[in-house]
């Protein structure tokens, strides 16, 4: 089971967060995802507003990798995991209000993303290793 730690939650909310995901065609994708933030210590968040091609692949079965660095510390992670969409409900009218807030449209989707494994993005001999 892999969980955040403080430092992995406030790199994650001080930071921009890119999503990858894979086509059935196996064609790549990575998007930016600046509504990425912590659901609990083992599961990110983030609201789909777009429908393009990340959400596309996530309904198709992708997996996603989410990264974040800090280039100023040289420090970052990547967090493989398992998405599941969420399109009403609780969790969803939530996330939809704190866009409303801010000006955004309610989203088409909230993904959540259940943390499977946690890389080291570090410089050095951690760099991609396995570090939970």
């Amino acid at each position: 089971m892999a969980q955040l730690t403080s430092e992995m939650i406030d790199m994650i909310l001080t930071q921009q967060c890119f999503i990858a995901t894979v086509s059935k065609e196996g064609i790549p994708n990575n998007a930016p995802k600046r509504s990425t933030r912590i659901f609990d210590d083992e599961t990110l968040i983030f609201s789909e507003l777009t429908g393009g091609i990340t959400y596309k692949n996530i309904l198709e079965g992708s997996k996603v990798a989410v990264a974040v660095v800090n280039r100023e510390i040289l420090d970052g992670y990547r967090f493989m995991g398992t998405p599941k969409v969420i399109t009403g409900g609780e969790i969803y009218d939530k996330s939809a209000e704190l866009l409303a807030k801010t000006g955004l449209p309610k989203p088409k989707a909230v993904i959540l993303i259940h943390i499977d494994e946690i890389h080291s993005l570090k410089p050095g001999p951690m760099a991609g290793k396995k570090i939970g």
